[in-house]
């Protein structure tokens, strides 16, 4: 038995503090796609982006779940008006890579990987802005800093979007 009342002490709140920690922490599960039909498995998209993405596998069409008035500006890949990555976005795409049509949005308010409409055009949150812009902010990237500024800045409604 343990006589000293320090030692002893520092021993039941290791032991306490273990099993708090273990009850506490989150669990991190790591799902493997094994037996999934392999048809279905090329149409699954991962997105990491900390929380959940409704998607409706098999659906071209896409629905307004929401809309929200937002001041809307742009940017472009220039060392001014970003970080030191200019080409990579916070979610880690790389803006040299993208599809043809494909259209990228900075906003601190929705997941990555939402699908907004934007004056008809679709884009996807892959970016964010800074923390001083709060979340009723969206800045769209184009591909040069003369079309950034043509765009200028608008008062627009932006329509977030289900598949």
């Amino acid at each position: 038995m343990i006589k000293s009342p320090l030692v002893r002490s520092m021993i039941i709140g290791f032991v306490s503090g273990v099993i708090v920690y273990s009850i506490l922490s989150p669990k991190i599960i790591d799902a493997e796609l094994k037996n999934v039909n392999t048809e279905l498995n090329n149409k699954i998209t991962l997105v990491k982006n900390g929380s959940p993405t409704i998607c409706k596998l098999g659906q071209s069409s896409y629905e307004v779940v929401k809309t929200i008035r937002m001041m809307v500006t742009a940017y472009s890949s220039t060392p001014d008006q970003t970080d030191d990555t200019p080409f990579i976005t916070a979610s880690g795409k790389d803006l040299r890579t993208l599809k043809e049509g494909e259209r990228i949005v900075a906003n601190n308010l929705l997941p990555f990987g939402t699908i907004v409409e934007i004056e008809g055009q679709r884009y996807i949150v892959e970016d964010r802005m800074h923390e001083r812009k709060g979340t009723r902010m969206a800045d769209v990237h184009m591909e040069t800093r003369e079309a950034a500024e043509k765009w200028g800045v608008k008062l627009v409604d932006v329509k977030v979007l289900e598949s």
